[in-house]
């Protein structure tokens, strides 16, 4: 068993991807996590997704809901301005994402909800009347 998960058995292309890693800056660019984490979470009434993604405010995000697929998306733009005496820098930047789920045919798609707080967007996909537990029920014999 290999811990080491490569996609061939060359070690040329993982060698490349930390050369390139870098940015001009000298920083290093982490293009493996674009996307933000996501948790799925299940239980008798619901399912609960968490959307990580600290930095946003609830306006930059755009949840919508399209033929039993759910799209989380967000797009900011941030805009950097220093003017000194001998000279002005403008830096630009701009991040965004796109996560889409299938949803079950279970979940009740008019009463989803969500909601952000401390860098994670929660959102509860509550399920149908009819895909809840049925409760236990004696049966008398006769």
């Amino acid at each position: 068993m290999d811990l080491v998960k490569r996609s061939n058995n060359s070690a040329f292309p993982s060698l490349l991807d930390e050369i390139f890693k870098t940015d001009w800056n000298g920083g290093s660019q982490n293009y493996y996590n674009t996307l933000p984490a996501v948790n799925i979470k299940e239980n008798d009434t619901t399912f609960k997704l968490e959307v990580y993604a600290p930095g946003l405010a609830k306006e930059d995000f755009k949840v919508e809901i399209s033929q039993k697929t759910l799209t989380v998306s967000s797009e900011k733009q941030f805009e950097n301005e220093v003017n000194e005496e001998q000279y002005s820098r403008k830096e630009f930047a701009s991040t965004s994402f796109k996560r889409t789920f299938n949803l079950p045919e279970t979940v009740n798609y008019d009463a989803i909800e969500a909601s952000y707080d401390n860098g994670v967007l929660n959102i509860s996909l509550p399920k149908r009347e009819e895909a809840l537990p049925k409760p236990k029920r004696l049966i008398e014999i006769k």
